[in-house]
């Protein structure tokens, strides 16, 4: 075994306490908490960290992301958005880096009157559901933003709606779990089942790593355990002008009906998207989704047009039936499960991997995360067993 961050050959029936099967930012701070409550851990990824983490725009914002009917998932996410700052200090103390975290609020705007009542009807949804948000006229939003095009009529302002940067915080979660003391695996690695419960986890290059608990972290490719689906997002990063920012908040713009935000990084980067399809497991970038991004994101603020482009990829989020994440045990005892968080996934980077520390040790979480029990799709929910510490 190696520290967290490099390679190491396939070995056979290693033993540990736990296997974390996937090394995106949910399972790298699962993989964290677990350590530091005495576990010994193994982090197993081919491509730490090159997921659908790696494509995150990194908004931590329930309340803008608010959907009709979605009212289990809102109370998850403010109950996550609550806890981030804190749970950002202590990655960015425990690795001595930085998240990228920013308080820095979300405007959503309106380019024309209908994408302001569709703006207003969504602005009196939170309204009803005790959430604080701010009405502005066209004048007001461009005073908080003045890069915005002058065609913009209307916004919502939503003070308590943040943004980290998700490749910082995946860095720092790295670092802290390597001081840990996580291992890492750098293989491709499937669960192992014998006798009806997981036993550890079968690496592609050979061998085994046996625990007396897996934790299923994987994303999208958690599918063929439980119920998660692929969703393609294409997604692109700009790069603004050392000093002139053309943005100072997340902007959440319609445009003719069309989402399209963009979040400004202190380090100058604007990262605008993204696109949500239903296409499998695809990953290509295509040049329509790049268009329209573009188009979009230029007709709210005409600045980008004169922005470098830096980078565009797509990846996929992992989905599941309600848009709740999948945390608990199942569906075969020793395995726990820690997936299709979708497009929420860096906001409950820091909630998920509080619930499974908790979940392993034998203790209650709280009812918003007990909704997410994979047992509500006809799981077997598995009984605890007790997992050794170190």
């Amino acid at each position: 075994m190696v520290p967290l961050g490099n390679s190491l050959a396939a070995q056979s029936a290693v033993q540990g306490d736990v296997v974390v099967l996937g090394g995106g930012l949910i399972g790298t701070a699962c993989a964290w908490r677990l350590a530091q409550r005495g576990h010994d851990v193994v982090l197993v990824d081919p491509a730490p960290g090159a997921g659908a983490s790696y494509a995150a725009a990194g908004m931590l914002a329930p309340v803008s992301e608010l959907h009709h009917g979605e009212e289990e998932l809102l109370a998850l996410c403010l109950l996550a958005a609550a806890g981030f700052a804190d749970f950002a200090g202590q990655v960015s103390e425990a690795s001595g880096l930085p998240t990228g975290y920013r308080a820095c609020g979300t405007l959503a705007v309106a380019l024309d009157a209908g994408d302001r009542a569709r703006l207003a009807r969504v602005r009196a949804a939170q309204t009803a559901l005790g959430l604080e948000v701010e009405a502005l006229s066209g004048r007001q939003v461009r005073q908080l933003e003045p890069f915005l095009d002058p065609s913009v009529c209307g916004g919502t302002l939503v003070r308590g709606d943040h943004q980290v940067n998700p490749r910082e915080l995946l860095a720092a979660l790295r670092v802290a779990a390597e001081r840990a003391g996580v291992r890492s695996v750098r293989a491709l690695g499937e669960v192992l089942v014998h006798e009806g419960r997981a036993v550890g986890v079968g690496l592609a290059g050979g061998g085994e790593l046996r625990a007396s608990l897996v934790v299923l972290a994987t994303g999208a490719r958690a599918h063929e355990h439980v119920p998660v689906r692929p969703v393609k997002g294409q997604i692109i990063r700009l790069c603004m002008p050392v000093g002139e920012h053309v943005l100072q908040r997340t902007v959440r713009g319609l445009v003719r009906d069309r989402e399209v935000y963009l979040v400004p990084r202190e380090d100058g980067e604007l990262v605008v998207g993204a696109t949500s399809e239903e296409r499998g497991f695809d990953e290509s970038v295509t040049a329509g989704a790049v268009h329209e991004l573009l188009r979009d994101a230029q007709t709210l603020v005409p600045a980008v047009a004169e922005l470098e482009l830096v980078e565009v990829l797509a990846r996929c989020r992992p989905g599941s039936p309600d848009n709740l994440p999948l945390i608990g045990f199942g569906p075969v005892p020793g395995l726990l499960v820690a997936a299709g968080h979708y497009r929420n996934g860096v906001l409950l980077s820091g909630l998920t991997a509080d619930a499974v520390a908790a979940l392993v040790s034998g203790e209650q979480v709280a009812p918003e995360v007990a909704a997410c029990d994979p047992g509500r799709f006809g799981l077997r929910a598995a009984a605890r067993e007790e997992v050794g510490t170190r």
